[in-house]
């Protein structure tokens, strides 16, 4: 358990941080200065963790799903900080659920909105008073109020076909964000989204393994295949997740930061073109490109 801080040092939860962007967050932030607490589902990632980064980590033992668990986290960062403000949050625990939206099962949805919608909500909720959000008949808090950081993905803005859950998940945080954003304007507090593209995490090897045998007799068993090889490798080039780390210490400190980020290898081509053109047009390209369109079309 974390003693209260002797000093002023910000800090700084972050959900997710046993492996890629929460990892590699984790590590810039405590490069910059920060003292983090940062979530984890297992206690062997919470020894693995606090052995590699030392004594400014302090690990967080919750599931993003279970309110119980995140308030008594929330209780243990209130006892270290004090009186103090906690200088940021950011919401990046995540899973990725895959597969056609035609055949997928209807529980397989709603664990992927339960962790990537439901989950953020709980987080905020419970940490958002030690950010600043207290009532005027409540003791403030000393020092500015903290920011809110949202890990969405390039998906929160471009809908990607056989990830629809995940891409639904995303799309969902980013209207979160921009509500969540405006209603916070009462307490000072800022909410800023980051929209990654391909982050090289082990996330990749685990897709290798992913058992898509469900869909083995649709019509889209091929299609998934090519999808899936294609995705992996292009993830594999994907920037390492300290350069989302950056971009979250730029929303967590910049004067006046924007309200979203995105952070896309090869941005003319993965980002920019297919945002300005027409979505028809893209429809057919991506089609054309893993077999989606009937050959007479």
């Amino acid at each position: 358990m974390a003693q209260q801080s002797s000093t002023s040092q910000p800090t700084v939860v972050v959900t997710g941080a046993s492996t890629g962007i929460g990892w590699g967050t984790t590590k810039i932030l405590l490069q910059k200065g920060f003292t983090v607490f940062g979530s984890v589902r297992k206690q062997a990632d919470a020894d693995r963790l606090q052995a590699e980064f030392g004594s400014a980590f302090h690990p967080l033992l919750m599931d993003v799903t279970d309110a119980p668990a995140v308030r008594e986290a929330a209780r243990l960062v209130a006892s270290y900080l004090g009186n103090r403000t906690l200088a940021g949050l950011v919401n990046n625990a995540g899973i990725v659920v895959a597969g056609p939206l035609l055949h997928l099962p209807a529980a397989e949805y709603r664990h992927q909105l339960e962790v990537n919608v439901i989950g953020p909500l709980t987080v905020t909720q419970a940490f958002a008073p030690l950010l600043g959000a207290t009532s005027t008949k409540t003791a403030r808090r000393t020092g500015q109020p903290g920011r809110i950081v949202n890990i969405s993905s390039v998906g929160g803005k471009l809908g990607y076909p056989l990830l629809g859950p995940y891409i639904a998940s995303k799309h969902a945080l980013e209207g979160f964000s921009e509500s969540l954003r405006r209603e916070m304007l009462l307490y000072g507090i800022d909410v800023i989204l980051i929209g990654p593209g391909s982050v090289a995490t082990p996330i990749w090897d685990k897709a290798e393994s992913d058992d898509f045998s469900l869909y083995a007799q649709t019509d889209y068993a091929t299609i998934i295949e090519a999808f899936k090889r294609q995705m992996i490798d292009d993830g594999r080039k994907g920037f390492p997740p300290e350069v989302i780390g950056e971009a979250v210490h730029t929303a967590l400190t910049t004067a006046k930061p924007r309200t979203r980020y995105a952070v896309v290898p090869q941005r003319l081509t993965n980002w920019t073109i297919p945002n300005l053109l027409p979505k028809r047009l893209v429809d057919r390209l991506i089609g054309k490109r893993f077999g989606f369109l009937p050959s007479q079309a």
